[in-house]
């Protein structure tokens, strides 16, 4: 039962790390996100701590590439306007 939680709740929180309208604010939502993930994940090994760290490096990441994407799709729509 406890994984299953912890698996739900990781899901849904890694929908959020595109949050935001600057790169700064994407990457720290990112970064936010993950931390609670990986601390969520990490607990059940006893190394929340560890996990947080990881999580927070990999919601970075995540949000880092979700906000070059998105302003790819922007310049795009913008140029064939």
């Amino acid at each position: 039962m406890k994984l299953t939680t912890i698996s739900v709740l990781a899901m849904a929180l890694a929908a959020l790390p595109g949050c935001g309208t600057t790169t700064a604010e994407r990457v720290g939502s990112g970064a936010a996100v993950g931390a609670a993930s990986g601390a969520l994940v990490g607990s059940m090994s006893a190394n929340a701590g560890k996990g947080a760290l990881i999580g927070a490096g990999a919601g970075a990441l995540g949000g880092l590439l979700i906000d070059q994407g998105t302003n790819q799709t922007n310049r795009t729509y913008n140029r064939n306007q």
